[in-house]
């Protein structure tokens, strides 16, 4: 069996290869993708690989799935941090990656299968077309200001647009308001399409139907939590879920004080997200994120502050409705029970 090491770059990657039955070890540097094509379908045997997570890489996965070999992603910081010297080349990198492998010391991360990548796209593609609509109504809202018209979110009824279109303007003020308006309603249909499809792919998913009965929580937020935590028993606790997601706070504590930064936001910027808009609705509904929502503006003073807290407190929610597949009403049932759930962790 063939051990490799890959040091993957978006025209080239360097290669260290371990033969398990010579233990021989080889450098090679195949250019992309007609080069590592030819190279991994001429391997006689099946071969392990590992990579660095990060890497934009969906024709190599499937390159490597279709000659059957098995692709391995590590974590980054901690393949960095395996390395103690202070030199930093793509052989080296190669070389170490192989010898973590052979050594048993891969850190290997868990990665969504394809099909969870593609329906990611889906809830990316809804999420920037969002907000290209709001830049776009935020333009109108400027042009309509200018023009002495205050509405709010009123602008955006029927009554209001009709104000805008009619609105007299200078000739190019008013090309660019027009040109805005399609705009907006174009991103409208779009949007409103990707919400059925959507909605198509929570119903594959009964965990992801299952959290849309906590308040707030709607079909993107379920269909990302979803597919961003994935197989839950993979985290031992709630903390843990919270720094994955990247609502937990740095701490760099030392010598008996302990000093909590900003949070980290490592994870998914998009559930994040995600966590911080329904947690914002949730607070409306349920009565301890109300009460633990004002607590923080009290002692803080700051609502952002306060945003975020719930956000977390949202998303370990989710993490135990995953974990234990409750509903909302069981939940909340369990809330009580010591050892159960805890809330506020």
């Amino acid at each position: 069996m063939w051990i490799i090491g890959c040091d993957f770059h978006p025209g080239f990657e360097s290669l260290s290869i371990f033969d398990k039955r010579s233990g021989e070890v080889i450098e090679k540097r195949l250019l992309h993708p007609q080069e590592a094509a030819g190279f991994y379908r001429g391997l006689a045997e099946p071969a392990l690989v590992g990579i660095e997570a990060g890497s934009p890489c969906a024709w190599f996965r499937r390159l490597l799935a279709e000659c059957g070999h098995e692709l391995w992603v590590g974590d980054a910081a901690k393949i960095r941090a395996a390395e103690p010297r202070q030199k930093k080349t793509d052989r080296e990198d190669a070389a170490l990656i192989r010898r973590l492998l052979v050594e048993g010391r891969f850190p290997r991360i868990w990665v969504p299968t394809e099909e969870e990548r593609d329906v990611r796209q889906l809830l990316l593609d809804r999420h920037h077309r969002l907000r290209a609509r709001t830049a776009a109504k935020n333009q109108l809202q400027a042009l309509a200001l200018n023009q002495g018209v205050q509405k709010g979110w009123r602008l955006w009824t029927a009554a209001g647009r009709q104000i805008l279109s009619e609105l007299a303007m200078m000739p190019h003020a008013a090309r660019r308001r027009d040109e805005l308006l399609a705009w907006v309603g174009r991103l409208d249909e779009q949007i409103a399409a990707l919400d059925v499809l959507i909605a198509e792919e929570v119903k594959k998913r009964p965990e992801a139907e299952r959290l849309m009965t906590h308040p707030g929580v709607g079909a993107q937020t379920a269909l990302a939590t979803v597919l961003t935590l994935g197989d839950v028993r993979r985290f031992a606790h709630a903390r843990q879920v919270a720094a994955y997601v990247g609502l937990a706070p740095a701490e760099y504590s030392s010598g008996g004080k302990q000093r909590l930064g900003h949070i980290s936001k490592q994870g998914s910027a998009l559930l994040r997200f995600l966590l911080v808009e329904a947690g914002q609705t949730a607070v409306r509904f349920d009565e301890e994120l109300k009460r633990a929502y004002r607590r923080m503006c009290m002692r803080k003073g700051n609502r952002a502050v306060a945003k975020v807290m719930v956000a977390r407190r949202l998303g370990v929610r989710l993490y135990w409705m995953l974990r234990n597949q409750w509903s909302y009403a069981e939940l909340v049932r369990h809330a009580g029970e010591p050892g159960s759930f805890r809330g506020k962790r």
